[in-house]
């Protein structure tokens, strides 16, 4: 009879950081849960470990509170908000008509948000880890400055505070909007929910940039992109 051959050592360490990386993704999600369902000052470890259907001393070999819970997950969210963000603003994307670059450019971030929703519950919630409001706040100073240096491009002999204004009301109608998209049901109403929020945001710029953003587009796209760079490759640590 043959002797059943040995695994190599170096297998085990990868089958064991396998196994990590499945429960620490099992852990995020229903860290995530928990922080939708109760908000995060609310939450606590006990109710983590309870959502992921393990012991809180399993919980704690692999984060040692509830702050390092939410900073790495996040941390990954703010990865995937940027990956977001540059499905958004490809230079592809910026020489479309203006209806169809809004949808180029609202969709993804729609889809993010709604495949997401903790990231508004945990990013907007009280008393979250500064490390999460510092790095949050970074991403949506790089979003509005991308839209503000958009704007400015269509409106080359606007005031750079009039361009300024119209990109920033734009930001906030987009974010108004958002929220009522989330909260409405998956389906079609959420779906006339999301059309109803583009012809706002359409109803208020094409007056202001209307056929600009047709003729200028390809241009756009060449001011734009530079502000970019990098911000789609780079992973927080």
């Amino acid at each position: 009879m043959s002797e059943k051959p040995e695994m190599p050592e170096d297998s085990k360490p990868r089958r064991r950081q396998a196994r990590g990386e499945r429960r620490i993704t099992q852990l995020l999600q229903a860290a995530a849960n928990v922080f939708c369902a109760n908000g995060y000052t609310a939450a606590s470890t006990n109710a983590i470990a309870r959502e992921a259907h393990v012991s809180p001393g399993t919980l704690y070999q692999y984060f040692p509170n509830k702050e390092a819970i939410a900073v790495e997950l996040g941390g990954r969210l703010m990865h995937e908000m940027r990956e977001a963000h540059g499905q958004a603003f490809t230079p592809e994307n910026l020489a479309l008509p203006l209806p169809e670059l809004l949808d180029a450019a609202v969709d993804p971030l729609i889809a993010f948000n709604c495949a997401n929703p903790v990231f508004l519950a945990l990013m907007h919630g009280s008393e979250i880890p500064g490390r999460i409001a510092e790095e949050h706040d970074a991403l949506h100073a790089s979003l509005i400055e991308r839209v503000r240096v958009l704007i400015a491009h269509y409106l080359p002999d606007s005031p750079p505070a009039d361009c300024v204004r119209v990109a920033d009301m734009a930001f906030a109608v987009f974010k108004g909007g958002l929220h009522l998209v989330l909260a409405a049901p998956e389906g079609p109403e959420r779906d006339a929910t999301i059309a109803e929020l583009k012809q706002v945001l359409l109803r208020y710029l094409d007056p202001v940039i209307g056929e600009g953003a047709l003729s200028a587009g390809a241009t756009a796209a060449r001011a734009v992109a530079p502000a970019d760079a990098g911000l789609t490759t780079t992973r927080n640590p």
